[in-house]
Order: structure tokens, then C-alpha cells, then sequence
């Protein structure tokens, strides 16, 4: 049975502490949050913390998951892992490429110590089929990869938490807050990017630092075109959209369903995500997957899990894609 403390009750720490509490070889230890008025998220009899700090040493967790705003990402993790704890931190995994190789070579130091990252959408059904025909090499590879993102967030998602407005707290706006999952799919499917051709914008008069609006050209290593398209200026939330042509057919995630489509447009339906009632659509729920498999992994002793390395390639397309912005020129995703 392992001892699992989840740090920062925002939004998503609610589909965390139901996972933890939908796996009886887990128990929920502790939760912890800075500010007092959330005790009462903590769900019943489970200790509550306004420390860190105090809740690993006093409750000794095997594991703590980081839940937290974007800017105590890499600083918490850091420091919980040098308590001797593993760690299971949300999305984005760092604020910039710089950051995320910092985190990147603290996890390579540190091999005792498990530390993953919540890129749950590569445990979708969809995804995961899509992801067997392209590897089966079937139909061909890869030449071209399209993803979408058309969502709405209003003044009001920024006024009430300002952190996410703003570049040293936030990282971005619509790409590695509302976008990241896209991006990491269309690298873990498609493959390797080498560079972009981008545009970045403000399409909302929010007052925010950030971009609420992006369209980039991505430039595939094997010489496939990518395109992606993501903005919060949408009049709401509508399905993400994942297409990859293969040299032999084409296929699409629509609407959190994995189509083949036909060449006279038919479509016919190969798997569908599971899906968590009552929680925001596109947080999905192949959180309790990685968790899951996060755990198994801690408990076998092995390196059979999502890892802070397997997140940096989708911050350096985000920063790529912002440098491209800013100068109107192609970026490479070059090592830094």
C-alpha cells in the first residue's frame, strides 16, 4: 500500500485525489494548500496542510503529486524529491525549454527517485490505437499531422487566478496551459519536428501578457508537414482534433473518437475514449491510467512510465513557436 499527499487544490487536484482514492493499493495520506480557506476540499479524514514541508515530514508520503500553478512546477518537485519522496507533477512540465532541462538533469541524478509527468492523453483509447497503426508501419509513415484546439476561456478565467496571465508565472497562454496535450501528441505520433513557421497573437482584449491565439507550420524530421491551430477566442469549448495522413490512408480523432477516413469521407469508427461524468470534458480520464501506471512502476522498480524528460519536447515546440512569432521567421528546435 502506498502512501500518496497531493500539494496545491486547484482545479485538477480533484481528479487526482479521486484516482488515489479509486485505487485501493493507494491511500491518500495528506493534501496541502497554502491557503487556509481550502481545508475543507480536503476530503473527509484525510490530514490537511497549509506546509509542504510539514506534511511530507510529519505524514511521510511515498509519493506527493503537484498539482500547483505553473511556476511552482520544477521548484516543488525539486524540493520534495530532495525529501526522499517520487513525484508525479500536472502539465506544462516547466515554464520554458531552460527550466525543463534543468528538471530534466535533476531526474537524471537522481535515479532512486521516481518522477513523472501528467502527459495523460497519450493513455487515451483513441490515442493509443492511433498510435499501434502508425508504429505497425501498415500504412506507410507519417507525411502530414494536423491538431486543433478551438476553446473559449473568458475575462474572468484570468481575473480569478491573475497567475495565468502572465509569462514568469504562467509560461504562455493558450499553448502550454490550454494547448500542451495537443503538442506533445502531435510530436509522440508524428514524430521529431525539426523547426516552425508560426503565428502568435492576441485576438481577446483581456490586459493579459500572454497569447490567447496561435497557428504554426510545423517542419516534420522525416519531411512531413504539420499544422496546428489553437485559440481561447472560440465562442466555447469544442472537441480537439488530431488528424495524421499516412502514405496509405488517413485518420482522425474527433470528438474523442478515432476515425479511419475513407476517401469518399466516410468514416468508419475504430475506438473511443473513456470518459470521467460530471468533470470538465477534456480533462478526459486516462489520469487514472498514468497514475495508475506511475505506481506499478514505483512498486516493480522500474522506468515503465511517463517521464519529466518525455515532457520537454512540447515546451521546446512552445517556445519555438513563440520565438517565431515574435520575428516572423522559421524557429529550430534546437538544443539548448
Amino acid at each position: 500500500m502506498k502512501r500518496a499527499a497531493v500539494i496545491g487544490l486547484g482545479d485538477i487536484s480533484s481528479i487526482h485525489m479521486m484516482c488515489i482514492q479509486n485505487n485501493p493499493e493507494i491511500t491518500l495520506a495528506a493534501v496541502c494548500d497554502i491557503e487556509e480557506n481550502k481545508r475543507d476540499q480536503a476530503p473527509e479524514g484525510v490530514p490537511f496542510y497549509t506546509s509542504y514541508q510539514d506534511m511530507i515530514s510529519r505524514e511521510k508520503p511515498d509519493v506527493v503529486h503537484i498539482c500547483l500553478p505553473h511556476y511552482l512546477h520544477v521548484p516543488v518537485s525539486i524540493a520534495a524529491a530532495e525529501m526522499g519522496v517520487h513525484v508525479l507533477c500536472e502539465k506544462p512540465v516547466a515554464l520554458n525549454q531552460l527550466q525543463g532541462q534543468v528538471f530534466a538533469d535533476f531526474e537524471a541524478a537522481h535515479p532512486d527517485i521516481h518522477m513523472g509527468i501528467c502527459l495523460q492523453n497519450r493513455f487515451n483509447e483513441s490515442v493509443e490505437a492511433l498510435k499501434t497503426i502508425i508504429d505497425s508501419g501498415k500504412y506507410g509513415r507519417v507525411c502530414a499531422a494536423k491538431g486543433v484546439v478551438p476553446w473559449s476561456r473568458s475575462r474572468d478565467y484570468y481575473e480569478s487566478k491573475p497567475w495565468r496571465g502572465k509569462w514568469d508565472t504562467a509560461g504562455g497562454g493558450c499553448m502550454i496551459n490550454q494547448s500542451v496535450h495537443t503538442l506533445d501528441l502531435l510530436y509522440y505520433l508524428g514524430g521529431p519536428v525539426n523547426g516552425v513557421k508560426a503565428s502568435v497573437s492576441q485576438l481577446l482584449d483581456y490586459g493579459i501578457e500572454v497569447e490567447d491565439t496561435v497557428m504554426a507550420n510545423l517542419f516534420y524530421e522525416n519531411g512531413a508537414h504539420g499544422l496546428f491551430m489553437a485559440t481561447n477566442a472560440n465562442y466555447k469549448n469544442e472537441s480537439v482534433q488530431i488528424s495524421i495522413q499516412l502514405d496509405q490512408a488517413e485518420f482522425a480523432i474527433i470528438e474523442n473518437v478515432l476515425y479511419r477516413i475513407h476517401p469518399d469521407g466516410g468514416r468508419e469508427q475504430l475506438a473511443e475514449d473513456a470518459k470521467f461524468f460530471g468533470s470538465k470534458f477534456y480533462y478526459g480520464a486516462s489520469h487514472g491510467k498514468l497514475i495508475n501506471k506511475f505506481y506499478d512502476s514505483i512498486e516493480k522498480d522500474d522506468q515503465d512510465y511517463l517521464h519529466v524528460k518525455d515532457g520537454l519536447m512540447s515546451i521546446r515546440l512552445i517556445d519555438s513557436i513563440q520565438e517565431s512569432g515574435r520575428t516572423g521567421m522559421f524557429a529550430s528546435l534546437k538544443e539548448q
